[in-house]
């Protein structure tokens, strides 16, 4: 497996790893910027000044009195208690919910333990997939709001809300319950960014933080807004990628956000203060996805230079993955340790993070077009993972969406179901609970307009998802 060192990588432009960008001051790179005094929806670019000594030493100052009153001890047992107290109503609540009728007693916050120390590892695998149900095409749900096609969504933590974005510039929030718009952002002129509240430009990606608070956009135009998700009100716009914005993703169980641009780079926000951290290099072709979960790293994918990459943020280093043989457009972790990937050559592609080519790899996912007398795989333009589990889901413009069982290890990718939908699939998202899939569609790709699919609907499909009721097992006679 390839890895770059950042640290020597910093002596030269060409060289893989980190380097932070030029700033006006001295000393000024790569410093985080604190938003104290900044009013709202402040423009906050990659290159901003820093904080003036004599204020951070203040800040510095209040921090530790705050901290003088527990003990680090103090407040790990107190956070300990809080996570058990939290987790026993968590599965009592739910345990009721689900009638469970146990014959023999369940240690239900055992149990809990168990996964949240497997998911930490990267090691959880919870067996779902067997149990899906192929949804009947009547059940699923089609939203219309969006003028031209979808280009990116995502699902709030609660499973509740849905938010959208096109190639129209337009943000839509919608209600999963009814379907109802809650609010509408619409798409600007081009030129119009000082004076309208959106986008004036194609929106290509977007991310919500794990604790549903804020929504990051970003579009064509090299910018990346940050919005609160409750009133879509926009709060800061990030100004610094040199391309167009094509990944972003939030660091689960914090507000920090990594973003993913056309100019090769990796760059981290932190939201909360409103302030840029690092940029770093590596790609060297546009980065097409990015991703990330709770660890302080990231993964990416290259387009045409045929490599996933995983950015160590601390460690100031990065591996590479290579197995496609096309353009990578579109990846998603599964968990801490795996990954799924897809490509314009029709490939997708189970990798672990401790090797450096392909566990499994489903070449023709979606089988082979026409184009112009060639057989042609169809591309895969959109991949999404139910988190820890073995469920996986693809999307291309072959006319459906292909729901996939990861084997054991993640060694084997098996094909489980086909649901039929017309046009380009540029954005697919599983609820957190699974219990539905969430389709953007388009009659274009989200990154080019090589075909076009006329009879195709530029919507939203909510698809359900039912798992299989067990039968069950006829109790033995007595005596036996």
């Amino acid at each position: 497996m390839a890895a770059a060192g950042g640290r020597r990588a910093k002596a030269s432009r060409g060289a893989l790893g980190r380097r932070r960008p030029r700033a006006a001051v001295p000393g000024a790179e790569g410093r985080p910027r604190a938003a104290a005094g900044r009013p709202v929806d402040e423009e906050v670019s990659s290159d901003s000044e820093p904080e003036s000594p004599s204020l951070g030493r203040r800040r510095r100052e209040v921090a530790v009195e705050e901290e003088v009153e527990e003990t680090p001890q103090e407040k790990k047992l107190r956070l300990a208690k809080l996570y058990l107290e939290q987790l026993r109503q968590y599965e009592e609540e739910r345990a009721v919910d689900e009638e469970e009728e146990e014959t023999e007693p369940v240690d239900l916050i055992g149990d809990r333990l168990k996964e949240d120390v497997l998911e930490q590892k990267g090691q959880l695998q919870r067996l779902v997939a067997k149990d899906v149900q192929l949804p009947d095409p009547t059940s699923i749900r089609v939203l219309r709001g969006h003028q031209l096609p979808v280009t990116c969504l995502v699902i709030s933590p609660d499973d509740r809300f849905i938010f959208s974005a096109s190639k129209d510039g337009a943000l839509i929030k919608w209600e999963v319950e009814s379907g109802k718009r809650l609010c509408v952002v619409p798409g600007g002129k081009k030129g119009s960014e000082e004076l309208h509240m959106g986008h004036a430009s194609q929106v290509l990606c977007m991310a919500i933080s794990s604790d549903g608070k804020y929504l990051a956009t970003g579009d064509r135009n090299k910018l990346i807004m940050i919005w609160d998700t409750a009133t879509c009100k926009r709060l800061h716009i990030f100004t610094g990628h040199r391309d167009a914005v094509s990944g972003l993703s939030f660091r689960k169980g914090t507000h920090q956000l990594y973003s993913g641009s056309h100019d090769r780079s990796v760059k981290v926000w932190n939201v909360a203060e409103n302030a840029y951290m690092e940029t770093l290099f590596g790609h060297q072709d546009i980065i097409t996805g990015l991703d990330s979960l709770s660890r302080d790293c990231c993964v990416t994918a290259g387009g045409r230079d045929g490599s996933v990459r995983l950015w160590k943020i601390p460690e100031e280093s990065q591996l590479v993955f290579s197995g496609h043989q096309g353009s990578i457009d579109c990846i998603q972790l599964i968990n801490e340790e795996h990954m799924v990937s897809g490509a314009d050559d029709g490939s997708v592609a189970l990798w672990g993070l401790t090797k450096k080519k392909p566990l499994a790899l489903a070449r023709q996912a979606h089988g082979m077009q026409d184009v112009q007398g060639l057989q042609q795989p169809y591309w895969i333009s959109a991949v999404a993972a139910l988190r820890n589990s073995d469920l996986v889901a693809t999307g291309s413009h072959s006319a459906s969406v292909k729901l996939w069982k990861c084997g054991e290890g993640f060694r084997k990718l098996e094909p489980l179901s086909d649901i039929p939908l017309v046009g380009f699939v540029n954005s697919l998202k599983f609820s957190a609970a699974g219990d539905f899939l969430v389709a953007g569609l388009g009659q274009e790709h989200r990154l080019g307009r090589w075909w076009r699919i006329k009879e195709a609907k530029n919507s939203i499909c909510i698809i359900p998802l039912k798992q299989r009721v067990a039968a069950p097992s006829p109790k033995a006679p007595d005596g036996c």
